[in-house]
């Protein structure tokens, strides 16, 4: 393909994916194939020849588009939502065209310096603290992970790194083994599986947090577990605070664990990954507040501001509390301006050495939308969640079965978890609206997140009478 064809075939490919968008309400939000679909339709070893595009083209839609769950489709209420939107699309065309491997500022000083500075842009619009700001000569900053996973796995080696260099210089005669097994990491039961996979890599003991009657981690029981494991001879130094948990969102209570942290000397990371999106705006900001108290902040912009995937937004007061755990420098990375203080390279703030120029996704949705325009889309989807709630609450076989915070709506039919299976398996198995359940304590729960860019409130209406019907249809069946 040269570039006059390049020219044409972009063209033709932009328009069918403005195709695809704008139909894809008529799509089925999920597909109707099963494991192995895919493999008999394609041929078992690589063309030795070159094929035609308009062969592969024509493949899309008969081999591709049956197996595809359509996450941006307005009855895509799973999960939570992934962002999307034509500036950052945009944006992509062009780190894939410029194609740097940004792991150094000398590799592509722009990819480095435009991240710094999309980083301190996006931490004034949450407010935080300017401890967590580069600025000009700030000891903070951000940085663009792959996922929240990787953040507070990142965290955690940092942590780690931390402590054990501590306790080493008090300590010289202490090894790192013998450290590591008596490190202790804390979270609440509520917290995502990324958390748990983290301590697991690091290597060190993760303790779950009982939650409170509200699904949140509270002072008085972190303090009790702080105490016995201190008391057994044990070394707390990681505690993850979530705002806005993945089964139900709830909140951790940020200002009553962020002092005990501090006091204690234990790092203290904020994952925020689906909630963070919503302190931009005033009436939400206050989740946040404790943020001061954290080493460590991070949420996903690829879920709820527009900035299609992978962008996971991480900030440290310290940066060399990164640097000085990742840090290794062979001599084919270096370069004449590593040390001259103006400039970082991203390389030591995360585990892989390459990264991809995704700044330009940051600067073309935060341009083109503006604060107040991806302020107006959070408020969009919070409003619809409140009427997806009315909703449900005018039904009285449903319950509500936590306070709607945010965007998603956690409910159920009053009755056994059976019921509520059999329904979510009707509700999946009809194929007009797709859902993922979630346990909280021992009930069976019905997650409803507002999810797509293009989702109404005549979608959230159609959803809903949708599930009504099912669950008519399903407690029918149970009398009989």
């Amino acid at each position: 393909m040269d570039s006059s064809e390049f020219r044409r075939r972009g063209k033709e490919m932009v328009d069918y994916i403005a195709d695809y968008l704008e139909g894809i309400e008529g799509r089925p939000v999920y597909p109707d194939v099963e494991p192995g679909y895919l493999r008999p339709l394609i041929p078992a070893t690589a063309p030795q020849e070159p094929e035609a595009y308009e062969d592969i083209i024509r493949d899309i839609e008969k081999i591709i588009m049956p197996g595809v769950t359509h996450w941006h489709s307005p009855y895509f209420f799973a999960y939570f939502p992934t962002a999307s939107s034509y500036p950052a699309m945009l944006a992509d065309m062009l780190c894939g065209a410029i194609g740097c491997i940004g792991f150094s500022w000398a590799a592509s000083p722009a990819c480095t310096e435009l991240e710094t500075v999309m980083m301190d842009w996006l931490g004034k619009m949450l407010e935080l603290p300017e401890a967590f700001l580069a600025g000009r000569a700030g000891e903070g900053g951000g940085v663009i992970q792959g996922s929240a996973s990787e953040a507070t796995l990142v965290a955690l080696l940092a942590a780690r790194t931390k402590v054990t260099r501590q306790l080493q210089a008090a300590s010289p005669e202490l090894t790192q083994a013998a450290i590591m097994e008596k490190l202790v990491a804390y979270t609440s039961d509520q917290a995502h599986s990324s958390v748990e996979r983290a301590g697991l890599i690091g290597g060190v003991k993760l303790k779950t947090i009982p939650s409170d009657g509200n699904y949140s981690m509270r002072a008085s029981a972190l303090q009790k577990a702080l105490e016995q494991d201190k008391a057994a001879g044990l070394i707390p130094f990681f505690v993850v605070v979530t705002l806005g948990t993945t089964s139900c969102c709830s909140f951790d209570n940020l200002l009553e664990v962020g002092p005990i942290c501090n006091l204690e000397g234990v790092w203290l990371h904020i994952d925020a990954a689906y909630a963070g999106s919503a302190f931009i705006c005033p009436e939400f900001r206050h989740l946040l507040n404790g943020v001061e108290f954290a080493d460590s902040f991070n949420f996903n912009p690829h879920k709820w501001l527009l900035v299609n995937f992978d962008c996971s937004a991480m900030w440290v007061k310290k940066r060399t509390d990164l640097t000085g755990a990742f840090k290794m420098d062979p001599v084919y990375l270096k370069h004449s301006h590593q040390d001259s203080g103006l400039i970082t390279d991203y390389r030591h703030w995360q585990i892989p050495l390459g990264r991809r120029f995704r700044s330009l996704k940051m600067w073309f949705v935060f341009r083109m939308y503006g604060v107040r325009g991806l302020q107006a889309y959070i408020r969009k989807h919070v409003a619809l969640s409140h009427e997806f709630e009315s909703l449900v609450r005018q039904d009285p076989r449903f319950e509500i079965c936590t306070e709607v915070v945010l965007g998603l709506v956690c409910f159920r039919l009053k009755g056994s978890n059976q019921l509520n299976e059999t329904l979510l398996q009707r509700i999946n198995s009809a194929k007009k609206i797709h859902l993922v359940p979630c346990h909280l304590r021992d009930k069976f729960v019905l997650r409803f997140a507002v999810c797509s860019r293009t989702v109404e409130s005549i979608h959230v209406q159609l959803a809903w009478e949708h599930i009504r019907e099912l669950a008519s249809s399903v407690l029918r069946a149970e009398k009989e």
